[in-house]
């Protein structure tokens, strides 16, 4: 009996039955690479799961062991420089596409109804990212990392009534302690990334029931096709932005290797102290304002992009302005832009 028999007794499902099952029809407008940004950041997401196991199998969480574990790993271990390094820039690379992924959606207005949920779950999935990539970074226990933990902690405590009690569950207590860096270690590698299978999976499944929103462009002749198949056309070209991304990935990895800073030193505050590059924004707004109005400030605005679609629709419906959304965007973006490099060549 042949393998392809044996299967097919097992799992009654023909090749024809199957090709139905994965051939949903995709809006032509998928072939932009812009547009196929959504499968960047989840092939990321596996990149991240895969190195983070192996680099697991050596980490210790505690600190007087996390910092030896990773020089271990970057300096002794069979290509644990490799995999650090892997992991470090898949991080990066992931946190980018997630908010280009979330730029494009904006821009395109795909968030309107029906699909203001999913523009919602989108929401969650990039603040999930962000707070992988700061525990992560947490996790090495260098002087930087340290106080980059510290200085996010006392961010956290001054969010009214609950930042104190936020502020306990992020470090195990009232201050960093001996139990804050196995804390870390369990929202970055569990708690963090089953939220987000659970979010890609229900964002997934919000696509599956409403399909994708489709656009029609000026270069689009009116007798091509609207639409292409998922398997294999749209396939492939996932696959090859895929390979794309790990020759990427394994340049910068081999180009730029992750690297070991001084051991963190709970008695000594370094002269300058800054997150990494994602948060600069942050970083920087803390420094414009004072603590609790920069908190509540920047709650107010992650609450309104929360909210976007149904802020937009009144926008919409009450005045004449009816693309003021990208407007509001582009000057959005553009404060982010300058404020992270405001924050990227400052000194302190």
């Amino acid at each position: 009996m042949s393998v392809g028999s044996w299967i097919t007794d097992r799992l009654p499902v023909s090749g024809e039955q199957f090709r139905e099952l994965t051939n949903e029809p995709v809006p032509h407008h998928l072939k932009r690479w812009w547009f196929a940004l959504g499968g960047t950041p989840a092939y990321l997401f596996v990149v991240q799961i895969f190195t983070g196991i192996l680099l697991a199998f050596y980490y210790e969480a505690a600190p007087a062991t996390a910092y030896e574990s990773v020089r271990y790993i970057t300096e002794e271990a069979a290509f644990g420089w490799f995999i650090r390094s892997v992991h470090k820039w898949a991080a990066t690379l992931m946190i980018a596409a997630v908010i280009l992924h979330q730029m494009r959606v904006y821009f395109t207005g795909a968030y309107r109804k029906p699909r203001e949920i999913n523009w919602m779950v989108g929401m969650l999935l990039l603040i999930c990212t962000l707070m992988t990539g700061f525990t992560g970074y947490s996790l090495v226990y260098e002087q930087l990392s340290f106080w980059g933990a510290t200085v996010g902690a006392n961010m956290t405590d001054s969010v009214p009534v609950i930042g104190g009690f936020l502020k306990n569950m992020m470090l195990a207590g009232e201050s960093y302690n001996q139990r804050t860096l196995s804390r870390f270690f369990i929202i970055h590698a569990a708690v963090l990334p089953v939220t987000m299978v659970a979010l890609i999976t229900v964002h997934i499944m919000i696509i599956r029931l409403q399909g994708v929103t489709e656009f029609k462009f000026k270069d689009e002749g009116d007798g091509e096709d609207k639409t292409f198949n998922f398997f294999p056309d749209h396939l492939y070209t996932e696959l090859i932005i895929g390979l794309v991304v790990m020759v990427v990935l394994s340049a910068l990895a081999t180009i730029s290797p992750a690297t070991m800073g001084p051991p963190a030193d709970p008695l000594t505050t370094p002269e300058i102290i800054k997150p990494e590059w994602f948060f600069y924004v942050a970083f920087r707004w803390l420094k414009l304002f004072t603590g609790t109005a920069a908190i509540l400030s920047m709650g107010f605005i992650v609450f309104i992009m929360f909210a976007w679609p149904f802020v937009d629709a009144q926008i919409r419906r009450r005045t004449r302005f009816q693309e003021a959304s990208v407007w509001i965007g582009i000057v959005g973006v553009l404060a982010i832009i300058g404020m992270t490099v405001w924050e990227a060549v400052v000194k302190h």
